[in-house]
């Protein structure tokens, strides 16, 4: 089951439903299910402090996902992901913005970031990036054709 929730933001999601069936489709063609998904739009000043408590880690960032994967589906044979993925949508509209690709692009390309981890993706080094980048970019086509 995939929810939506928002935390220290006035920001909601539009459109859950057709980005919960968006995102069920991209785990299927990565041989996934969905177990239980939880995204949190939140503001800088609570990632940051999700970021420092549980990572760390003293900066900004769009994104941080956490992996609660454990379940399989056997009569499917396909592994269930599971997560929380906490998202700013004060970085996300910044970021929009700079890379000229708007709010909802950019908040679509790291939703589907987020699961893409969970499916297995990494982007440490500039060729795993090249290949999740290609992976956002093959799944954000796949949203334009639900809407």
């Amino acid at each position: 089951m995939i929810r939506f929730f928002s935390q220290d933001t006035a920001f909601v999601l539009k459109g859950k439903r057709a980005k919960a069936c968006w995102l069920k489709k991209v785990a299927e063609n990565r041989g996934f299910k969905i177990g239980d998904l939880n995204y949190i739009f939140c503001s800088d000043a609570y990632l940051l402090s999700v970021n420092k408590e549980f990572l760390g880690h003293d900066y900004y960032t769009d994104i941080i996902t956490f992996d609660n994967s454990e379940d399989y589906y056997f009569e499917t044979g396909k592994e269930a992901v599971s997560g929380d993925i906490y998202i700013s949508v004060d970085t996300v509209r910044i970021n929009g913005n700079t890379y000229g690709e708007g709010f909802e692009r950019e908040l679509d390309r790291v939703i589907v970031h987020g699961l893409l981890h969970l499916t297995g993706a990494d982007d440490t080094t500039p060729a795993l990036e090249k290949k999740m980048h290609a992976a956002e970019d093959e799944a954000l086509k796949m949203v334009a054709e639900l809407v």
